[in-house]
């Protein structure tokens, strides 16, 4: 598929989808959401671990708000349609994603922004990021799960510090607040995420997707739930040819070599 607002490329079994509208700090048009949709479908036919970055000095700077651009997300019912109809359904697609997804946040990560680059299971952000809940400066709410979502990672003083006050977070802050996986120096970003998605790549591919899912339903469901859910995660794991190989690996005191299925 082509496509005009991102980049897609598939090197080792990792995807790497690029935000590529570098002129307008990446903002995100529900077109590039459906786009980010389209490449998360196309990569898992042949990728095993996803990286979501930006292109240029931001990684996200939020929804389209110009009022120009096709799907410009201003006004109210037109708000709750492309939320519903595009942002949303991504934000679900990454939830329910079989394959581990990291986010390498450079520069500003700003409402849907942010949401996307805390979707992930690891966010590795550079020294210069920072995270932004802005919507409080513009008369709307957040969006894109982070009512859900920063409660979680970072519990309910914070995320209301984050929301009700607008007030940027910087990536050494978000380290120290459990809100991201690590911090690094700029220079180094790209290089650590794409070695930590290598690394998951070549692991067990069933089992990491159900540990991912199995998670984010821990989240909304009660223990019996969760208990039941690791069951069933550890029936379609147990079945894999990883799970063979992992044993067997053991057995002959040998590193495995997961395959992804």
């Amino acid at each position: 598929m082509a496509y005009e607002l991102i980049r897609l490329e598939i090197d080792q079994q990792v995807a790497t989808i690029t935000l590529n509208l570098p002129e307008r700090l990446n903002a995100c048009a529900p077109a590039m959401a459906d786009e980010i949709a389209a490449a998360l479908d196309e990569a898992l036919g042949s990728a095993r671990a996803v990286i979501i970055t930006g292109e240029g000095r931001a990684f996200c700077s939020g929804a389209d708000l110009s009022g120009r651009a096709a799907g410009s997300i201003t006004g109210g019912l037109r708000s709750y349609n492309v939320l519903t109809q595009s942002y949303n359904p991504l934000m679900l697609k990454l939830a329910r994603l079989p394959i581990p997804v990291i986010t390498a946040v450079n520069g500003l990560a700003a409402g849907i922004g942010c949401s996307l680059a805390l979707a992930s299971d690891f966010a590795i952000a550079g020294r210069s990021a920072y995270f932004l809940q802005a919507f409080v400066n513009i008369g709307l709410v957040p969006d894109g799960g982070s009512s859900w979502m920063l409660a979680r990672l970072i519990g309910k003083a914070r995320a209301t510090e984050m929301m009700l006050l607008g007030e940027k977070v910087p990536a050494e802050k978000a380290e120290s607040w459990g809100m991201i996986y690590r911090c690094v120096e700029d220079a180094d970003l790209q290089a650590q995420a794409f070695a930590l998605a290598l690394r998951l790549a070549k692991g067990p591919t069933v089992a990491l997707g159900a540990m991912r899912q199995n998670l984010a339903r821990a989240l909304e469901s009660d223990y019996a739930s969760a208990l039941l859910a690791e069951a069933e995660g550890q029936w379609k794991a147990g079945d894999s040819a990883d799970a063979a190989e992992g044993v067997a690996a053991f057995s002959q005191k040998r590193k495995a070599e997961f395959k992804g299925n």
